[in-house]
């Protein structure tokens, strides 16, 4: 499995609707749906929490991760393309992305997450607010 097949895989959802717990990729994904999607399509062992709040807290979200048998933790300034980002908008993290690294298209880095405000799988620029908000980096066993 190589990082070009992580986004390879997760680009193909763009444009797939937001659903809160969406687990139905080209119908209806919500950001954990998304990482599960890719994870369940390039082969690797993962755990579906599902039964979430629409707003985690707790703590949550991290644990989900840290115990994913197909994860690691990795150094956010170590981070790269394929690489799943956990992000916070205000008290606990509660927003996961998939970083996409450099684009020519939009001359910048980018992440491709299933976003409630957006309505549904979108790639977008990495701002400085989209970095400001990276809680931890994780990357998928078995990348070559």
């Amino acid at each position: 499995m190589t990082r070009d097949d992580i986004l390879i895989t997760a680009r193909t959802e763009i444009g797939t609707p937001f659903r809160h717990q969406g687990r139905t990729p080209g119908w209806a994904l919500d950001c954990a749906g998304l990482v599960c999607h890719v994870a369940c399509a390039l082969g690797l062992e993962y755990f579906d929490q599902q039964g979430y709040s629409k707003r985690p807290s707790g703590g949550l979200l991290e644990a989900a991760l840290d115990g994913q048998p197909c994860l690691e933790r990795v150094a956010i300034d170590a981070m790269q393309p394929g690489d799943v980002l956990l992000m916070r908008f205000d008290g606990d993290p509660q927003h996961l992305a998939i970083y996409a690294g450099w684009s020519d298209v939009y001359q910048g880095e980018g992440i491709i997450h299933a976003w409630l405000q957006a309505k549904k799988v979108a790639e977008n620029i990495m701002t400085d607010e989209w970095r400001s908000r990276i809680v931890r980096a994780y990357r998928f066993r078995g990348v070559e």
